[in-house]
Formats: C-alpha cells, sequence, structure tokens
C-alpha cells in the first residue's frame, strides 16, 4: 500500500477515494487499524478474563497443610501415649478372647497371659502404630520446605509443633516397644 504525501492528500476529492488505489480513506484507515486491534486481541487471548495476579504478600501456598499436619502429628504423638479408643477397644476384645479360650481348670499363669497379657500387648502395638504415625507425619512437615518453593521459609509455629509431633511419637514408639517386650510394666509371674 503506498502512503500519501500531503501535496497528495490536499489534491484528493473529498470523496474519499485516491487517484491511485480506487481505495477510500474509510478503508485504508481500517486497514491501518486493523493491526492495533489485532494486537490487541491477541493480547486479550493470552491472559483469561478474572485471572488477577496474586495479592502482595500471598506469592506461594500459606502454610495451612503443613500447619495442619504439624497439628496431626502432635495429636497422633499424644494419642500414642494417652491411649486412643482403637487401642482400648483391641484391648478389651483380646481380653475376652482370652478369657473365652481358657477354661476353669486352665492355669494361672495361662489365665493371666490369656485374659491380660495379649490385651497389654494389643494396647502397646495400637499406641506403637499411633507413634509411628506421629513420627511420620512430623518429619514429612520437617521435610516438606525442602521440596517446596525456594527462599520460602517456614513458619516458626510449623516446625515447633512438627518438632513436638516427632517428640511425642519417639516418645510414644519407645514406650510402646517397651510395653510390648515387657520391660516396662510386664506381667507378673504366676
Amino acid at each position: 500500500m503506498a502512503t500519501k504525501t500531503e501535496d497528495q492528500a490536499a489534491d484528493t476529492p473529498a470523496t474519499g477515494t485516491t487517484a491511485d488505489e480506487g481505495t477510500t480513506r474509510e478503508e485504508t484507515a481500517a486497514e491501518e487499524a486493523a493491526p492495533e486491534q489485532a494486537d490487541t486481541g491477541e493480547a486479550a487471548a493470552e491472559e483469561p478474563e478474572g485471572h488477577d495476579e496474586a495479592p502482595a504478600g500471598q506469592d506461594g501456598p500459606s502454610g495451612v497443610g503443613q500447619g495442619a499436619g504439624a497439628v496431626v502429628a502432635a495429636a497422633l504423638g499424644l494419642v500414642s501415649l494417652t491411649g486412643g479408643w482403637i487401642g482400648t477397644v483391641a484391648s478389651a476384645r483380646e481380653s475376652l478372647i482370652g478369657q473365652l479360650q481358657t477354661s476353669s481348670s486352665s492355669s494361672v499363669a495361662t489365665m493371666v497371659k490369656e485374659g491380660y497379657g495379649d490385651a497389654w500387648h494389643a494396647n502397646a502395638l495400637w499406641a506403637g502404630l499411633f507413634a509411628l504415625l506421629a513420627l511420620v507425619t512430623g518429619v514429612v512437615v520437617l521435610a516438606r520446605p525442602a521440596f517446596g518453593a525456594p527462599g520460602r521459609p517456614q513458619a516458626p509455629w510449623i516446625k515447633s509443633v512438627a518438632w513436638a509431633g516427632v517428640a511425642l511419637g519417639v516418645l510414644g514408639l519407645l514406650l510402646a516397644v517397651l510395653k510390648y517386650t515387657d520391660v516396662l510394666l510386664g506381667l507378673p509371674s504366676a
């Protein structure tokens, strides 16, 4: 497309046509504006509507999942130390099974082992399971920043609660092993 000089523009009749090309000024103006509109359309197509940048201070994840994991680790560690409902039910079940399997003519040692020893071990087993879950959850929460966004520090309270979960998990696991092996509060010999 040829461009007009000021002299040619002055010579052009007011009807809006050029002598060279036979096009109207409106068509020429529309052709010149079309690339600008295409650029605007492409930019609008690249960025979807409603997509705004994150507000200042919220560049990445907020750490809610890590905080929840830390609290869960601490709660599981506490359950491993105090005993949970499932451990109590398992203990009572083993005690009932032991009573059903022994007869009145069984020895006292057999009745103690079947009635109370197996129940004690079942309780220790469930406490150990909760302690192990607390330990693993706490370690995962503490290790998570190493696999996350670099430069994004973990909140201090999350670290503290996760370390509490790890400590309670280790303590609960130690006590569970001692209970299961009858080192801690073993059955009386009959």
